[in-house]
């Protein structure tokens, strides 16, 4: 049994009220949000809006906002406060191009006097807790030297630091570079070494390839941070909380099969649309643990993602319970 705090990592077009809502039940201790366009929130475009709809249910759930000017998201997080979460945090960390490319998310990481403007200005705008995710750096330039203080201590140990001193009440660190994507492996050695200076008094989260029981274990005791973000592993396994917490090897097909359903049929009714529901399920459909490795399984894989009705999907999904769940 592992008894510590995991979260939801933030993803775009992923962690939305139907998934968080799963993830929720299964165990994660705290969920985010996508990440929200502070200029879109300023401008009150709808779909933006949108995505400030949260539930008690949820709680504790953060509401992510991400921009590269300091007065549009100060704005921005004064919007956000009215949708009452219980943290703001400030996405420093996306690496795609749309979003880093333009001077925001992990591009920030190539501003810091901005980044930090940015976040005093965020702080200052509200009340409630401010929290701040980021990586390791923009690339391996960036892994043992610090622009911060033009010196050989890690960048993102200088960084953490100075978000603290910019008012942020918990930092989460994803242990790649932007340069690295969501390539090889996470660099947990420097988010424990965040964790490690002793000028850092607030809570060091990690985030990167946990995905296992064992691997969430070492990373608590052997990096000492005070929670673990889950992100891309929890695509088709929202329970993937519970199996890490109770040490849960595997589940039946069938009953894996029956959350996915539950998933589209709560998507469905997210989107509003029966199809654009389906189709935004899709990627948990091509990423779920329980259709991995199963034999000859090609053109099954290939009937569920182009399938356009819910009918649709749950039939093949019971021919792949009926044809493979015998081997539980």
């Amino acid at each position: 049994m592992l008894d510590r705090p995991l979260y939801l990592a933030p993803m775009e077009d992923v962690t939305d009220p139907a998934f968080r809502l799963l993830c929720k039940r299964f165990g994660a201790d705290r969920v985010y949000t996508e990440f929200v366009n502070a200029d879109a929130l300023v401008r009150d475009v709808a779909s933006t809006m949108r995505k400030l709809q949260i539930s008690d249910a949820e709680r504790p759930v953060s509401i992510q906002i991400y921009g590269k000017d300091p007065v549009s998201m100060a704005d921005a997080a004064q919007i956000v406060e009215q949708a009452k979460p219980d943290f703001i945090d400030i996405n420093f960390g996306c690496p795609v191009k749309k979003v880093a490319g333009k001077g925001a998310g992990a591009g920030l990481l190539r501003d810091v006097p901005r980044m930090l403007e940015i976040t005093r200005a965020v702080v200052d705008a509200v009340h409630l807790p401010v929290t701040a995710k980021t990586r390791l750096g923009w690339n391996d330039d960036d892994l043992h030297h610090s622009s911060i203080t033009q010196s050989d201590t890690p960048f993102i140990v200088d960084l953490a630091e100075a978000l603290q001193d910019c008012g942020i009440r918990e930092i989460s660190i994803h242990g790649r570079t932007r340069a690295q994507m969501y390539s090889g492996l996470a660099n947990w050695d420097l988010i424990g070494a965040v964790k490690a200076n002793p000028r850092m008094h607030i809570p060091v989260n990690g985030n990167g390839d946990v995905a296992t029981p064992e691997r969430a274990k070492e990373c608590f005791e052997r990096y000492g941070v005070d929670a673990i973000l889950i992100g891309r592993a929890t695509f088709g396994c929202p329970w993937l909380f519970e199996d890490i917490k109770k040490g849960i090897s595997s589940r039946p097909m069938k009953w894996c099969v029956d959350i996915l359903k539950e998933h589209v049929l709560r998507s469905i009714e997210w989107v509003g649309d029966e199809r654009k529901g389906i189709v935004h399920s899709r990627r948990h459909f091509a990423a779920s643990p329980v259709f991995k490795g199963l034999f000859d399984f090609k053109q099954t894989r290939i009937a569920l993602l182009r399938a356009d009705t819910k009918d649709e999907v749950f039939a093949i999904m019971d021919r792949i319970v009926d044809q493979w769940g015998s081997n539980d």
